[in-house]
């Protein structure tokens, strides 16, 4: 007998190759967690429940139509500068205002701009003459200028710059001509030096130490030694799950939080590093495809951005665990512990698939 299902309900709109890669990325990280926590299963179940608050904000924005999300950007990124200006007055932390405190929970206002100002940036580009024009190169700049200094004042520079960037991808993808780009990077270059004047002196330190870790090696240099030494040793197919001296003996700082790639590459080696970084890759491949069928500017910017980005958060933790680049604090997306960056990630990948479901609606 035929069952006849009624009109009203619908099958959620989600990509199921995307949601696949990120389910086995997150299982993945919660086996490394298990280990990299000192097989503490609290650890574990806490992570399990940020993950699940995660995937409902995913299923929940998935449903929402791109255009809903076009017409609330405004909102969403004034938002985010008032709870960024309350940190001034409200904000806590230890050594740093990053933090907001609601009583039942807390959360960083720095992590909604990492989904605002590249929504805000599609959506100021969207109705406009792409490759962009000057004043809209300068409007855009000024888009992502004011959280990133407003983030960078908390002190995080490195959120900040990493809000920045995915503004930047934004821009990257409308067009911008080469010759835009490679003048803005010599203005960076420039303001280095002032940057470097107004930077805190554990900021200062970060550089000193990444430029010579071994000038202070029980000291500020302790942490990358260590990451490398975990990394180096692990060889090829690594010491075995449960098996890494330098996570059991603590001698990895924050190994479950910033620096849970080096107890993945001295417990499962180079192989492991090269699944997860495969899983890594095929979830960005897979939202640059989905950038690739969006029908109109503003999801097509902001799917791209947001791949991007995210792929650079890989990059940039793991040239932080193996020296490669100064450690700024950017944990390893969906594997290490963490509550706000987990819920905005999954609610990033939450629009892409909105994009995707709604890709055959033209409104």
């Amino acid at each position: 007998m035929r069952r006849i299902i009624p009109g009203w309900v619908k099958w959620p709109r989600l990509d199921f190759a995307l949601l696949s890669g990120l389910l086995l990325l997150m299982s993945f990280g919660m086996i490394v967690l298990y280990s990299a926590s000192g097989e503490s299963l609290d650890v574990v179940y806490r992570q399990a429940t940020r993950l699940g608050v995660g995937l409902l904000a995913l299923l929940v924005f998935s449903q929402v139509p791109p255009h809903i999300f076009r017409i609330w950007t405004p909102w969403l990124y004034a938002l985010g500068i008032v709870l960024l200006l309350a940190t001034w007055a409200v904000g806590v932390g230890r050594g740093a205002d990053r933090w907001l405190d609601l009583g039942l929970f807390r959360f960083q206002p720095s992590e909604i701009m990492k989904l605002a100002v590249p929504m805000m940036m599609a959506w100021y580009l969207h109705p406009r003459h792409l490759p962009p024009e000057p004043i809209a190169i300068l409007v855009s700049c000024l888009i992502l200028a004011a959280p990133a200094v407003l983030i960078a004042r908390q002190p995080d520079l490195g959120t900040a710059l990493l809000v920045a960037v995915s503004g930047g991808f934004t821009l990257f993808l409308a067009g911008l001509q080469w010759r835009v780009i490679l003048g803005m990077a010599a203005l960076a270059a420039a303001a280095a030096p002032a940057l470097w004047v107004v930077m805190h002196e554990y900021q200062r330190n970060r550089v000193r130490t990444f430029l010579d870790p071994e000038s202070d090696p029980l000291g500020s240099g302790w942490n990358i030694i260590q990451s490398k030494i975990a990394v180096g040793s692990g060889g090829l197919t690594g010491k075995g799950w449960l098996n890494g001296t330098q996570s059991r003996l603590e001698f990895i700082p924050e190994r479950h939080t910033d620096f849970i790639l080096a107890v993945l590459s001295e417990e499962l080696g180079l192989l492991g590093v090269l699944v997860l970084f495969a899983l890594y890759i095929f979830i960005v491949g897979r939202g640059l495809y989905i950038a690739s069928l969006a029908r109109n500017t503003y999801a097509r910017l902001l799917a791209g951005s947001l791949s991007l980005t995210f792929f650079v958060y890989v990059l940039v933790n793991a040239g932080m665990v193996s020296g490669l680049l100064p450690v700024v604090g950017v944990p390893l997306p969906l594997v290490s512990y963490g509550g706000t960056s987990m819920v905005t990630l999954l609610a990033g990948f939450g629009i892409l698939m909105s994009i995707y479901g709604h890709r055959n609606f033209i409104r």
